[in-house]
């Protein structure tokens, strides 16, 4: 089993890595961001039937998370198991970006919803998913030093969250550059899918697969499919970071989605939302820079848990403040907690890849990603579909001056009082998680009988 050494890797096979989730981002973050927007006012396709696609979609979406994992596990190539996929696949990606934002607009409503269909779901469910489940596999491929896979992480985030405010920042502006109507979509994300494909590209060419399965000889077997989902069972850490994961991602969606009537309707300015947002990235980012540090003295698990403690105690003073100057330092400290929970995650997935691997005796690094990815976009759909049943059942009136106390009891429910419950059930979850205690034996175990 080839080894990273001592040096670890490269600056620049870093920043590598984490272009491949800023690559990713362009369109995720159009989707969740922008995607509505373009559909109901450039467009001009019911939102309710929009919802209810999307809503379908996650379905296949995930299936398809859990067929690509098997795919990747059973790539052989000169270029290994990920990143063929990762060069197959980064034009078709950006092809499709701009597929999604060119529906025909002189096309009946019907017509228009069946095009919405075919191309979500394209784009979701069948070319995102090729690209992502083969990037979000590369850190176990590239080292199975703890420390390195945390920092990969750390640029992994940190490249996403430039990914996310570029998107944010700069869409709009290009559509109104480009005429601001239906046709300039299609020519803004033609630009935003070359620069993509350029990231990809620097992912594809700047890092290299090292790990191979504990076998003598090298003697790789495809491990077949129901053997893959048993030795994922028997892998009790896999567990716990998984549900871990689905419950970080029903939080997000929750106070995600919940901001805007937090400000709103809690706060009384809607105009909070840019600054409350823009506080929580700038501080994630700059944390991101000395994350690693704690990382490597205090472990995975541990950063995680002070991540989960620091949100709670954010979310817990903005419940009990509106002076401004307040509501941005929790949203400082959110910033910072969210830096330790999202340079941790990944890392910590890859770690259970090679503890099922000593575990069990088959390596499936697809597998168990394609199921944390399942995992999370399920979290990320119920949190999303109880924000709104949430909402809906405080009796909130978009065009109320004054919200009833229901509903402002259901915005702050919503914004941080389930959130603070999530994070404290996922402190309880890590105290079954060892690994960070274990995982230097288990590799040295791994290698001994790769060695016969």
């Amino acid at each position: 089993m080839e080894q990273v050494k001592k040096k670890g890797l490269s600056i620049f096979e870093r920043f590598a890595f984490g272009c491949g989730d800023a690559g990713c981002n362009i369109i995720y973050t159009a989707m969740t961001g922008f995607l509505l927007l373009y559909y109901t006012d450039y467009a001009g396709v019911n939102a309710g039937a929009v919802g209810i696609i999307m809503l379908v979609s996650r379905i296949f979406d995930g299936i398809s998370d859990l067929i690509m994992g098997n795919i990747v596990d059973r790539t052989h190539s000169k270029f290994g198991k990920a990143r063929p996929w990762i060069l197959r696949m980064c034009i078709p990606f950006a092809l499709a970006g701009v597929l999604l934002f060119s529906v025909p607009a002189s096309w009946a409503s019907n017509a228009k919803l069946v095009y919405v269909f075919i191309t979500y779901n394209l784009v979701s469910t069948v070319i995102y998913t090729a690209i992502n489940v083969p990037y979000s596999s590369l850190n176990a491929l590239m080292t199975q030093d703890p420390y390195e896979r945390s920092v990969l992480s750390v640029f992994r985030n940190l490249l996403a969250t430039a990914g996310s405010l570029f998107i944010n920042t700069y869409t709009l502006k290009f559509v109104e550059f480009f005429g601001d109507n239906a046709a300039a979509w299609s020519k803004t994300f033609g630009v935003f899918g070359l620069i993509s494909v350029i990231l990809f590209l620097i992912n594809f060419a700047g890092c290299k697969e090292r790990i191979k399965p504990a076998v003598k000889d090298g003697e790789e077997r495809n491990v077949p499919i129901k053997e893959g989902f048993i030795s994922l069972i028997k892998n009790k850490y896999w567990i716990i970071v998984t549900i871990m994961l689905a419950l970080i991602f029903i939080a997000m969606a929750l106070y995600g989605g919940a901001t805007v009537y937090f400000a709103k309707a809690v706060l009384g300015d809607k105009n909070l939302v840019a600054p409350i947002g823009n506080a929580v990235y700038i501080a994630q980012i700059v944390t991101m820079f000395i994350v690693a540090f704690f990382i490597k003295r205090m472990g995975k698990r541990n950063v995680m848990i002070i991540g989960c403690i620091l949100s709670i105690i954010g979310f817990g003073l903005m419940l009990m403040t509106d002076n401004y100057a307040l509501i941005i330092a929790c949203s400082v400290l959110r910033g910072v907690a969210s830096a330790c929970t999202g340079a941790t995650m990944w890392a910590m997935v890859s770690d259970t890849i090679d503890y099922g691997e000593w575990k069990t005796g088959n390596r499936t690094e697809g597998l168990v990603n394609s199921a944390c990815s399942f995992g999370y976009k399920i979290g990320n759909g119920l949190g999303s579909a109880i924000l709104g049943g949430i909402i809906s059942m405080g009796g909130y009136v978009d065009s109320a001056t004054v919200q009833s106390a229901g509903a402002i009891f259901s915005v702050k429910l919503a914004f941080a009082i389930i959130p603070i419950v999530i994070y404290a059930v996922i402190i309880i979850l890590l105290q079954g998680y060892k690994l960070d205690k274990e995982f230097d034996g288990i590799i040295e175990d791994l290698k001994k009988r790769a060695e016969g």
